[in-house]
């Protein structure tokens, strides 16, 4: 009798103790549904990025790419708002930067979300999780009715060697604001994006139309010193110091969550970001900065395309270069005028124009190398030199499909486009 009490009460024991787990788990759960529903709810929808609509929704698996500040978070919180119409419990969104996956696993909250009837999930910052690409993959094809969206850092490299995801998934990349978007957030103008070669042959015709009672040029100075990232909404006097903060996080934080690099790289690497944004887009001496830095050729061209792939330099060659392939670049720029005004104690105008023409052909999607003559040569055919509204045709005289690209002037005319325009790519 005694012996069967015994065996009674350890039963019992082992029974109390896997419900209190199972019951923690839905606890767990249902902590991190309403923390999402929270965020979903709490998002502002007046104004959205131009890629929103842009993605097909209907791909299983989604990665969206881009730098810190461009709105990948409310793009991603505004889909779901209106996707699935305040039935947001279909639909789990997290952040993988949140402490909560410091002691709990991304599966197991998944898995727990596809048996209480959720289709959806909404990652960000995927970078800082462990062994995301593997995990990611198990995800897709262990829950084939669920749908995956995730989001990371433009340093971001997803190994398409291997196919794992290269084959499974879309990729998107969002930049920071084009000038027409601002416009659109401004409240100022809704203008419909137009591709280059489109911009080329009805820019005047498009500038009488949307010019009238626009003061369009004071509009693009403010852009051009603070209307790059989303947030310029938020703050005022704080904006360039938030960019440097976000700087700080993207080579604090964001690069070693992909790469395994130690303390002294990264301070080697801002270092460098701050020395060439005080010269650009002049090429310095690139063996004494390497010096100045105590690293090799090697090492010093890994840094600098660890700067270009975060979105803070821009770097110009005449040819393609890659990871793979990696030369000494013609030209090296600040990724954005809005960064160059947060880095840099003097602005150039020249150089402040170039790099808005530089950022805005990229981020539209377009090739665009150094060439023997002018500035910018896109696609391997469109010759652009850039300049002010005195800018003359010497320099690329005499060659087929050259512009001169002006500053300072509304309207243009012929061969010569206003630089506002180029804004109106993306």
């Amino acid at each position: 009798m005694f012996t069967n009490t015994k065996i009674d009460a350890n039963i019992v024991f082992v029974n109390i103790f896997f419900v209190w787990g199972d019951k923690m788990e839905i606890e767990e759960y249902y902590k991190m549904l309403d923390l999402s529903n929270k965020r979903i709810r709490e998002t502002d929808y007046t104004t959205k990025r131009f890629l929103l609509d842009k993605i097909d929704w209907r791909d299983r698996l989604i990665c969206i790419s881009g730098s810190r500040g461009c709105g990948k978070t409310t793009m991603l919180l505004q889909h779901i708002q209106t996707a699935f119409e305040e039935n947001y419990e279909k639909a789990l969104y997290v952040s993988l930067d949140h402490l909560w996956f410091a002691t709990h696993s991304l599966s197991e909250l998944v898995d727990m979300h596809s048996k209480n009837g959720g289709t959806h999930v909404f990652m960000d910052e995927v970078h800082y999780l462990k062994d995301w690409q593997m995990i990611i993959k198990n995800l897709y094809d262990q829950y084939p009715k669920l749908s995956i969206v995730y989001t990371g850092s433009s340093l971001l490299r997803i190994n398409y060697e291997s196919g794992d995801l290269s084959r499974r998934q879309v990729t998107y990349h969002l930049p920071g604001l084009s000038f027409r978007e601002y416009l659109y957030f401004e409240g100022i103008a809704e203008i419909d994006a137009v591709d280059l070669k489109q911009l080329l042959q009805t820019h005047k015709d498009l500038a009488e139309e949307i010019t009238p009672n626009k003061t369009i040029l004071k509009h693009f100075a403010d852009y051009l010193q603070r209307g790059y990232y989303p947030f310029y909404k938020e703050v005022y006097a704080g904006y360039d110091q938030r960019i440097v903060q976000i700087t700080n996080q993207i080579l604090e934080s964001d690069y070693p969550a992909v790469e395994k690099i130690n303390y002294t790289t990264v301070q080697k690497i801002k270092k460098m970001l701050f020395i060439l944004a005080q010269s650009c887009p002049q090429t310095p001496k690139m063996s004494e900065l390497y010096a100045q830095l105590e690293t090799d050729r090697n090492q010093g061209l890994k840094m600098l395309y660890i700067l270009d792939r975060a979105n803070l330099l821009s770097i110009l060659s005449s040819e393609k270069s890659s990871l793979k392939n990696m030369s000494r670049p013609d030209k090296i720029y600040c990724d954005n005028t809005n960064v160059m005004y947060s880095l840099t104690e003097e602005t150039n105008v020249g150089t402040k124009r170039e790099t808005f023409f530089l950022n805005q052909i990229k981020s539209a999607g377009y090739d665009i190398l150094y060439p023997t003559k002018g500035d910018f040569i896109v696609d391997g055919k469109y010759l652009f030199e850039v300049g002010g509204k005195d800018k003359s045709f010497n320099q690329i005289k005499d060659i087929p499909d050259s512009y001169l690209v002006i500053d300072d002037v509304e309207i243009g005319r012929g061969n010569k486009i206003p630089l506002w325009m180029f804004g109106l790519l993306y």
